[in-house]
């Protein structure tokens, strides 16, 4: 089976790539990149004025299977992940039960590759039930192929078994994936605490919250060695921590969301629930 994409824009950072290409796949393997390429194939496609590339990852989906299809499921969220060209994606723990059990992270793993549309990667609990209070079998669930650990939606809130936590998962080399607000500044805001909340007078979230949370998860990493990945960083303080702990050399990352780039706090001037999000949106 041959198809031959043609001019289409293709953008591959790994290759060096971002120019106007035909591309020769054969059985489902790319056999030719070139300007331009007159072989016969069995489907063509004309790709002018759009965008090809190798598929994309999402390191952070909610596909809420099990317990709780009715927000998602893993077909309906892997069919979207497909059509928004994502061939790989990262499924978050808080689903219930807690995938915090090497039995749960096979089963998703199982029903992923009989019935999804893209690949799946099983994101493992920190800690029991997500509640901060004990650490999960993370050695269990890393054997049966859990690719990370986070309790997101929850910062893990004892320095100490956040240190035991990145000591244990350093030993088989996963990464941990840290919901970043210190919770006591946290759980009485509904938004950014700026001028905007000042007018509004709705009580606010700092950003030193984010701030402080990330800084000690940073010096875990640095101390452990451990990879820790910053989860929907949204603070310019906590942007910067992340960015000189970068340079010194620890194993540090983060990612952003869409709404945290292109929204400020004076979108919840509206009072719409639909931007009250955590971390909230900065100024």
């Amino acid at each position: 089976m041959k198809t031959l994409i043609k001019k289409g824009h293709l953008v591959d950072p790994s290759q060096h790539l971002d120019a106007v290409k035909d591309i020769l796949v054969e059985d489902g393997i790319i056999k030719r990149v070139a300007d331009s390429i007159d072989e016969a194939a069995d489907e063509t496609y004309d790709a002018s004025g759009k965008v090809v590339a190798p598929g994309f990852i999402d390191l952070h989906t909610h596909l809420r299977e099990p317990g709780l299809e009715a927000k998602e499921d893993i077909v309906s969220g892997t069919m979207a992940a497909a059509h928004g060209g994502i061939t790989r994606i990262a499924c978050m723990p808080n689903t219930n039960p807690v995938i915090d059990t090497s039995i749960v992270v096979s089963g998703i793993k199982k029903r992923a590759a009989e019935e999804g549309y893209a690949h799946v990667e099983v994101i493992g609990a920190i800690t029991k039930g997500e509640k901060g209070k004990e650490l999960s079998e993370m050695g269990d669930m890393a054997m049966r192929g859990a690719m990370a650990f986070s309790d997101d939606g929850h910062f893990v809130e004892d320095p100490l078994m956040m240190f035991k936590a990145a000591r244990y998962v350093n030993s088989f080399d996963k990464a941990l994936i840290v919901h970043a607000i210190e919770e006591h500044m946290n759980h009485s805001g509904y938004m950014h605490e700026g001028a905007v909340s000042a007018r509004l007078g709705v009580p606010g979230i700092p950003s030193i919250a984010e701030d402080m949370a990330v800084a000690r998860d940073a010096i875990i990493a640095e101390y452990t060695g451990t990879h820790v990945h910053i989860a929907h960083i949204a603070s310019k303080g906590a942007v910067d921590i992340v960015r000189q702990a970068k340079k010194k050399g620890v194993p540090i990352t983060c990612e952003v969301t869409v709404h945290h780039l292109t929204l400020t706090d004076e979108a919840c001037a509206s009072f719409s629930t639909a931007t009250r999000v955590s971390p909230p949106l900065r100024s």
